[in-house]
């Protein structure tokens, strides 16, 4: 047995015995549990694993000789791998499960190229969405065999693991022939269409091939697009003809080749992102190999769900088949609720419903949630911005009961983390105002309707200078000194020494509000109704209802105590306290007074 078996198993009798298992349980018993939840019910921790834990300093390069432009990996560089694996991921999966999370989003562990970039703006894979193997798990993080040792373990303690997956593009191998500018210019359907060789002007190509669009995605048509001379001349590098897997990938036929995205018109769909190869996602031939692909790893290894990177810059079409076909799958595989949810990166919640209506997305990840949560708790908007967010869940398919099923977050690996966000928003901020807001915000992610999402390393104060790259901070003990430097919330330590401590104001924070959310089925699955909000910073109420139970959720986004009536089921008349203070009895049936002070919240459940 390896290493990686032996701690696999250690930890999956770990998990089995604090879950409540008799010894010699299997994993089969706690699949009666975590296989029935409903997406609703789990509380969700994403993870870059190149930045939480390295449990194996052997596969830091990834196997690759030479320096850190052949193999990715400098630990003092914030744009280069760091270290952190698959093992390292399993190493601490009592921490992960400490906090509260019953699932992980895994940022994607497949085979990356391990550097691209121009000369002198170089880095690395560590993120996950360079693929150039699809069907294989980066070295730098480990082997298939470590990745299904992580996979049962979690499942053994009851918990679920969602893969990042990407469709959109590959890694950047495509280059182009007549076109020296970086980023090469976008150039549009209407000027060089699919028919001409190099624009409108070109010689005829592509014979009777009647367009991309929904009525003409058929294998009969597509048949007929065999030059891919249409925007650019497209070609593959010597040595690099063969980088792809499956092997399809390497073929220039299912890539659009006009160049990069401009983000916005239909350079959306069409355009490379940031240089990365654009598929043709409009192709059977690409529809059917991601579903091949992606069908595989749930049929491998029994995951949970995917969350789906760069969602809108696909076109419905592919979802629309994509989508059933791994709910099939997962199905068949025993999963019956798989659980999908796409990137769509926007705060107006009218285009996040859109995907689901249109691209049938069963959810996406809530964007707009982070932004209105921003605004009123970071920011300086009333709290009425809180209530018309909720407003628009009856625009998704299914109405407000599928907008249970959002992920929702207050910052991630792109946009930065939510107590930079408050520190942008109020120069000056006093730390111990800093983190009560962001302790409020969490008291929203974790209350209010949809599945919470906690980004590595907020639970440890981590704040950062910005997005991307400045957002991705080590969990152990870092080397880059742009992190070193940073203030963590409610802590006086750095990320320059490791950080997992459990007894920090954050950690307690989210692992109480977690309990509370486990202990109330109506925090999790309950209907959400506004009872209270302004258009000044204060007072923000709603109820949780389920099964005539209510739970009634205030919160005091101000710098100054509230004190209000807020409307609540005539039923419910006699209240105790789950968190802060409750008023015990109605003032009258309807009607609850709601004390609070500054920057707090409570919880008050209505007895029978």
């Amino acid at each position: 047995m390896s290493a990686i078996a032996r701690i696999g198993s250690a930890f999956a009798l770990a998990g089995l015995l604090a879950a409540g298992y008799a010894p010699g349980a299997s994993a089969q018993d706690a699949g009666a549990s975590y296989r029935g939840r409903l997406p609703q019910d789990e509380v969700v921790y994403f993870v870059l694993p190149d930045r939480f834990a390295n449990g194996s300093p052997d596969n830091d390069r990834g196997g690759i000789p030479g320096e850190r432009l052949q193999h990715g990996f400098d630990p003092t560089h914030k744009g280069f791998y760091h270290g952190g694996d698959l093992a390292g991921l399993l190493s601490r999966l009592d921490y992960i499960q400490a906090l509260g999370a019953t699932a992980i989003w895994l940022g994607p562990i497949y085979k990356n190229k391990p550097v691209q970039g121009r000369p002198g703006r170089e880095s690395s894979g560590y993120h996950g969405y360079w693929i150039t193997d699809f069907t294989q798990v980066d070295p730098h993080f480990g082997t298939r065999e470590e990745f299904k040792a992580l996979v049962d373990a979690l499942h053994a303690r009851g918990m679920k693991i969602y893969l990042d997956i990407i469709t959109n593009h590959t890694a950047d191998v495509i280059k182009y022939r007549d076109c020296d500018a970086d980023p090469c210019p976008y150039r549009a359907l209407a000027d060089y269409p699919y028919t001409r060789r190099g624009g409108i002007d070109g010689a005829p190509i592509n014979d009777g091939f009647l367009g991309d669009d929904a009525a003409h995605q058929d294998a009969a048509n597509f048949a007929r697009l065999r030059d891919v001379d249409y925007a650019y001349q497209a070609y593959v590098p010597d040595g690099e003809q063969d980088s792809k897997t499956p092997a399809w990938l390497n073929e220039l036929r299912y890539y659009h080749n006009r160049g990069d995205s401009t983000w916005k018109g239909e350079s959306v769909t069409y355009g490379d992102f940031s240089g990365l190869d654009d598929l043709l996602t409009e192709h059977p031939r690409v529809v059917q190999g991601f579903i091949d692909i992606f069908g595989q790893w749930i049929d491998d290894f029994g995951i949970d769900g995917f969350r789906i990177d760069t969602a809108r810059h696909v076109k419905p079409e592919f979802w629309q088949a994509f989508v059933p076909a791994m709910l099939a799958r997962a199905k068949a595989r025993g999963i019956p609720n798989f659980h999908i949810f796409g990137e769509v990166y926007d705060p107006d919640p009218g285009m996040l419903a859109r995907f689901t209506r249109v691209d049938r997305y069963p959810a996406v990840l809530d964007f707009a949630f982070q932004s209105a949560v921003a605004d009123a708790i970071a920011g300086k908007a009333g709290t009425d911005r809180l209530a018309r967010l909720f407003f628009f869940d009856a625009d998704y398919e299914g109405g407000a009961p599928a907008a249970l099923q959002l992920p929702t977050f207050l910052g991630n690996h792109d946009m930065g983390r939510f107590a930079h966000f408050v520190r942008e928003a109020r120069p000056g901020v006093g730390e111990d105002e800093l983190l009560k807001r962001v302790e409020l915000a969490h008291a929203l992610l974790f209350l209010a309707r949809g599945v919470p999402v906690i980004y590595y390393g907020d639970e440890q104060g981590f704040a950062g200078d910005g997005g991307d790259q400045d957002a991705r901070q080590d969990m152990f003990a870092s080397q880059v000194a742009s992190y070193n430097d940073d203030a963590l919330v409610g802590s006086m330590q750095t990320t320059a020494v490791e950080n997992f401590a459990s007894d920090g104001p954050l950690f307690r924070t989210i692992a109480r509000l977690a309990g509370l959310r486990r202990d109330d089925p109506a925090l999790r699955r309950g209907e959400m109704r506004v009872r209270y909000a302004g258009d000044a910073p204060g007072l923000f109420a709603f109820s949780r209802l389920l099964d005539g139970a209510e739970t009634l959720v205030a919160v005091n986004t101000g710098d100054k105590p509230v004190s209000a009536q807020v409307l609540v089921d005539a039923g419910s008349q006699r209240w105790e306290s789950a968190a802060g203070s409750c008023t015990p009895t109605s003032s009258a049936p309807g009607s609850v007074r709601v004390e609070l002070p500054p920057l707090s919240y409570s919880v008050c459940r209505a007895k029978p």
